[in-house]
């Protein structure tokens, strides 16, 4: 009677820790088996890693200036949702008739959302045709209470306020979800912030740094003075030490020494190096380096895209005519064209006369330069009389941006002033226009803006700049230094 009971209590006399080192313990293979498996469990635990806390999903809520910016932009969020505000809509309704730009965006947008909901309803999310698994909505007007109301906080009714509305209602309705209103408008994007809804800018086609921007141009200095010799001797080098490791096509340079320097131009497509001088062009001398490259490269036939950038006074418009008027037995057209934004709500159509006539006072920069060309030669002067014939017989003419969507320009130049006015897509619209042996001049001021949602990141200019630099048939000069007058120059400075 005794025995069986001493075996039946020791399960309960025994204490784990115990059992890890008396091996005689009658339950000591269980618990060992038993503490193995905890130790390994705690091993894995330690060596896999534990999930990653899922993140919150983002819906962004589109602003029409996204829309009528980049008709595109719907597929540009990845895997994130894409609401868009009724409002946003009844405005693409209003700018879907016209030749403007953005007539075009709008009735392409219009065009994409009807796409998407060919087998759904709008009402509820349905997927992007994109890489990602991102999804669209349409946000209706309710008169359900939302938690803070745009229209009676600002005290009035306006788009802006019923699409802040909508990002509000977004957010009462998915808790679970980050809602950030996308818009070009920077005030709206401030009403936004003071409601406490995220705001950004739409960022696609944005350059990363504007005062970084590619220039064109490098400085190397302590150039082997026989280097330099045989540069000015030879006309070009292949060798090409003296420009470092990181080249770029068609990519200018100032190469100096204590006792010399020379200017040259790094030829991508042949591997060498060529010299540049300072050329006249239409009786146009450069006054500078900077001058210098940008009027070799509009007069080099083998560089079919050129963009000049620099402050007013530069002379970016003038060697972008003069070079252009030297080449005038190369191309059969010299067109011109500037971006028009109207100044104090004067459209273009409140101007008599018809299309040139409505289109002139918006070119008279481009005739001043032409002008001022001209008078570098006398009356009697062939060249001179060669400009007055071109103009008379149609091979120095205007043109609208508005118009130019469908054309195929061939053998011309193309001159297009004041291109930081454009979007990333209008310039493209207008590169892409180029047919055979056409060349295309941009010329600009990235900091001098004038359309309202633009800036230095965004416009057209900029962003050529940065997508194009190093190909074959692209270059680019920033003109650093005002060369219009000592005035020009310090109010570029001081004001």
């Amino acid at each position: 009677m005794r025995g069986p009971a001493v075996e039946n209590s020791a399960p309960e006399m025994c204490h784990p820790e115990g059992c890890r080192i008396h091996s005689l313990c009658p339950i000591d293979g269980r618990l060992q088996r038993v503490s193995a498996a905890k130790d390994e469990y705690l091993n894995l635990k330690t060596i896999l890693p534990m999930p990653a806390p899922r993140k919150a999903r983002k819906i962004y809520v589109l602003d029409t200036s996204v829309l009528l910016h980049d008709h595109n932009c719907i597929n540009s969020f990845e895997d994130n949702y894409i609401a868009i505000p009724i409002t946003v809509l009844e405005e693409l309704d209003k700018f879907k008739v016209g030749n403007d730009t953005k007539n075009f965006e709008a009735r392409e947008s219009i065009r994409i959302i009807d796409r998407l909901s060919e087998s759904h309803t709008l009402h509820a999310w349905i997927p992007l045709q994109n890489e990602g698994k991102g999804k669209l909505k349409i946000v209706l007007n309710t008169s359900d209470e939302i938690p803070k109301d745009a229209e009676r906080i600002f005290d009035a009714r306006k788009n802006d306020h019923k699409i802040l509305n909508a990002a509000i209602q977004l957010q009462a309705e998915e808790k679970s979800s980050r809602v950030i209103l996308v818009t070009k408008d920077i005030n709206l994007r401030l009403k936004a912030k003071a409601l406490e809804i995220p705001a950004e800018d739409y960022k696609t086609g944005k350059v990363k740094d504007s005062l970084m921007m590619y220039s064109g141009m490098t400085t190397v200095e302590d150039v082997d003075s026989e280097f330099i010799r045989k540069l000015y001797q030879d006309g070009e080098s292949r060798k090409l030490t003296p420009l470092g490791k990181e080249k770029q096509s068609n990519h200018y340079y100032i190469l100096k020494n204590h006792a010399s320097s020379a200017l040259a131009f790094f030829n991508g497509k042949e591997k060498s190096i060529q010299r540049v001088d300072k050329t006249y062009a239409c009786g146009i001398k450069p006054k500078n380096a900077e001058q210098a490259f940008a009027l070799h490269a509009i007069l080099n036939p083998d560089i079919r895209l050129v963009t000049i950038s620099g402050v007013a006074g530069t002379g970016k418009t003038l060697l972008a005519l003069a070079g252009s008027l030297e080449q005038k037995n190369r191309y059969d057209q010299l067109i011109l064209a500037r971006p028009i934004v109207p100044l104090s709500n004067r459209e273009i159509g409140f101007l008599p006369g018809d299309a040139d006539d409505k289109i002139n006072p918006y070119m008279q920069p481009l005739w001043d330069n032409l002008n001022f060309i001209k008078n570098q030669f006398g009356e009697n002067e062939r060249k001179r009389k060669s400009i007055d014939e071109m103009q008379a017989q149609g091979k120095i003419t205007i043109t609208a941006l508005a118009f130019i969507r469908g054309r195929s320009l061939s053998n011309c130049i193309f001159i297009v002033d004041e291109a930081q006015n454009l979007t990333p897509h209008e310039v493209k619209t207008i590169i892409t226009r180029a047919g055979e042996n056409t060349k295309i001049i941009l010329t600009g001021d990235v900091r001098q803006i004038d359309t309202p949602y633009l800036d230095e990141q965004s416009n057209g200019l900029s962003y050529v700049i940065e997508r194009l630099k190093g190909q074959d048939l692209y270059c680019h000069v920033t003109l650093e230094r005002g060369e219009r007058s000592e005035l020009a120059n310090l109010a570029n400075d001081l004001l």
